[in-house]
């Protein structure tokens, strides 16, 4: 737009006029517009700036548009999400099915086992039968012997009468004895034979019950995994199901999203950092929950190591026990001590079982919990995956030290198992050899007696009572280690239970903490949930606000583009008044003229000009002659030559901004 400036100065009489003089009285549009002209200016310059700002609209609905692609594109993504997880629940039904066929298995497996437990429970009550009658008949053989040496006392005095006839029977008599000696020696190893056949059977029937013991407990665990496992699925299918309904819901909400976006403006930026904010903020609380349950999944598999340990240990003690009560089965005057004591401890053994199952099921309880929260935090924790790795690199170290540490503790346990297996091997190997050697004794005083019985009948008796006292002091020292190993065993019992109690304690503490860590937890999520609803319900007010800018934007357009078509105009008409003015100073350069009457010719063509023109054709009428007639407020200043106005501006400003206030 050109700027045509005042070529001539208005001469002093002009500027000295009164503002009467100067000013229309009909229309009220004053001759020297010079000043009008500049502020026209001004608002022209400011209606460009305005324009510069509007220019750049473009640019952000650019911008909006990449926005709403890259929505969409996540709107695939998530369907694509939700296909992968149609497939992976059909599989895991798959899954469900054929672990429901592996629990029928099982179970048939379980009943085939009870059948077997059963069978071997009835030939272990036959084969204690069995021993006892052996039993009976070894008392019965020792019964036996003090009849014989009464039967010899009695011969002794049928030989002393009878004097004569000892030299005819005499060779009878010891025959006779021989037979029976060989008899008793012969049947006394097939009984120590049959003894340790019948023994050798017992010890191959408890490892049995032990063997099918440890089937039946993880025939149980099994049952119990599976139980948990079928639990996990059903929790997944409710869990896809929400994820399905979530799905549907985040469908709906892009789709008034995509109506929405088209309307946001630059103050999204600043939200969008006040939301980037927040989820840095939820990141660092979703780290800490991360962390929080590496470190409980931790402790749950130390703990479940050291009751695996524990388990194991008490296992041990079983056989040593075990072991201990066949060795004092074979010494028949301390079988019912022993027995009461066995069943003290399988009792006390079966309590600890019960708790160790007590505490197993509260672990099952624990990881049930920590998969649900792992279930739920899922979907948050996708994003959070690249940065845990990072942190699962730092705690590799970490977790290496933990399995050194735990691997030289199963080292110092197997140690301290291998030498309590040694000295019970000792104790074993020492009692045999002593047994070994009063046989060996036995078997050489029998094959004296045979050779010297007539004369170390009273030797012998007083030998067997110096034996009888030796075995009595024999049996009170087995007598006095048994009650020491009981005591060592009940103290090794007492210490295993308060490992057990400190250990439950523990376990509550730790629940305790965990729970008290998952309130604070869930409070915060609540709060940052409420959080984020605000928000959420601000950008709907900041885009109601936005709708409502943007029409306000599209009126102030219009309007702007309908002053610029009336200055084109104006200007339009502006040119043709000069050419006219021209034109009037060339024909009109000879004539003398007086000062006041191009004043008073002004007013009269005004006059004039107002009772002809005054038909509003956006500032022009047409004349009889043909030619595009300039309005009035133009035409006037004719003569003078610096004095050309534009008096409809400021009538059409005015009307202009009535229209924009009506429409606001």
């Amino acid at each position: 737009m050109q700027r045509h400036g005042p070529v001539h100065a208005l001469p002093d009489e002009i500027r000295k006029m009164s503002r009467d003089q100067t000013v229309c009285k009909y229309c009220g549009v004053s001759y020297l517009i010079l000043h009008e002209f500049k502020v026209m200016e001004e608002k022209i310059k400011a209606m460009e700036k305005e324009i510069k700002f509007y220019e750049g609209s473009i640019e952000r609905e650019k911008g909006l548009q990449e926005e709403l692609q890259s929505l969409y594109q996540d709107l695939e993504r998530c369907r694509a999400d939700g296909e992968s997880k149609t497939e992976r629940i059909t599989s895991l039904t798959m899954e469900l099915k054929n672990k429901q066929d592996e629990l029928k298995n099982v179970k048939e497996d379980l009943r085939y086992f009870q059948e077997e437990k059963e069978a071997a429970h009835k030939q272990s009550q036959v084969l204690r039968s069995t021993l006892e009658h052996h039993c009976s008949t070894l008392s019965r053989a020792v019964c036996l012997f003090p009849f014989i040496r009464r039967e010899l006392e009695s011969i002794k005095e049928v030989v002393s009468s009878n004097l004569e006839s000892w030299a005819a029977l005499k060779e009878d008599i010891f025959q006779q004895i021989r037979t029976v000696s060989k008899e008793a020696l012969t049947e006394i190893p097939k009984l120590n034979q049959k003894l340790a056949k019948s023994q050798r059977e017992n010890e191959c029937l408890q490892e049995k019950v032990k063997h099918l013991t440890l089937v039946a407990d993880t025939v149980e665990l099994k049952n119990q995994q599976l139980q948990t496992s079928l639990q996990q699925v059903s929790e997944l299918q409710s869990r896809c199901h929400e994820l399905q309904k979530e799905t549907l819901d985040l469908t709906n909400q892009v789709e008034t999203a995509e109506h929405k976006l088209q309307k946001v403006t630059a103050e999204m930026d600043h939200y969008r950092k006040l939301l980037m904010v927040k989820s840095a903020e939820l990141d660092v609380c979703q780290s800490e929950l991360k962390k929080m349950k590496n470190e409980n999944g931790i402790s749950e598999s130390r703990l479940a190591k050291e009751l695996k340990e524990k388990e194991e240990s008490l296992l041990i003690c079983q056989q040593v026990c075990k072991r201990l009560q066949e060795e004092v089965a074979e010494k028949e005057r301390r079988e019912g001590d022993l027995r009461r004591r066995a069943s003290q401890s399988e009792s006390e053994l079966e309590t600890l079982k019960a708790l160790l199952t007590q505490t197993e099921e509260e672990v099952v309880m624990l990881k049930q919990e920590r998969e649900l929260m792992l279930i739920s935090h899922q979907n948050r924790t996708e994003q959070l995956q690249e940065t845990l790795r990072q942190k699962m690199r730092n705690e590799d170290n970490w977790r290496e030290k933990v399995e050194i540490d735990l691997a030289k503790g199963e080292a110092r346990h197997k140690e301290a198992i291998l030498k309590v297996k040694e000295e019970a091997r000792v104790e074993l190997d020492t009692e045999r050899q002593k047994q070994q050697e009063l046989i060996t004794k036995y078997q050489r005083d029998h094959e004296e007696l045979q050779k010297k019985i007539p004369e170390l009948i009273s030797s012998a008796t007083d030998s067997l009572r110096m034996e009888a006292e030796i075995l009595e002091k024999k049996l009170q020292d087995v007598q006095t280690k048994l009650a020491k190993k009981d005591e060592e065993k009940e103290k090794e019992i007492q210490s295993l239970k308060r490992l057990i109690t400190e250990l439950e304690f523990q376990l509550k503490v730790e629940q305790n903490n965990n729970k008290s860590l998952l309130d604070n937890m869930r409070k915060e999520i609540k709060h940052k949930s409420d959080e984020l609803e605000e928000l959420a319900q601000e950008r709907t007010r900041l885009m109601h606000s936005l709708s409502q800018v943007q029409e306000e934007n599209t009126l102030l357009q219009e309007t702007v583009r309908r002053e610029c078509e009336e200055r084109y105009e104006l200007t339009a008409a502006l040119t043709q008044a000069r050419e006219q003015v021209l034109q009037l100073r060339k024909l009109s350069g000879n004539l003398p003229l007086s000062p006041r009457s191009p004043a008073q010719g002004s007013v009269t063509s005004l006059r004039a000009d107002y009772g002809h023109g005054s038909r509003p054709g956006r500032g022009r009428a047409v004349h009889p002659s043909g030619h595009v007639g300039v309005p009035r407020a133009v035409q006037a200043p004719a003569v003078r030559p610096c004095s050309v106005t534009l008096p409809a501006l400021r009538g059409r400003d005015t009307t202009g901004r009535r229209r924009q206030r009506s429409q606001l």
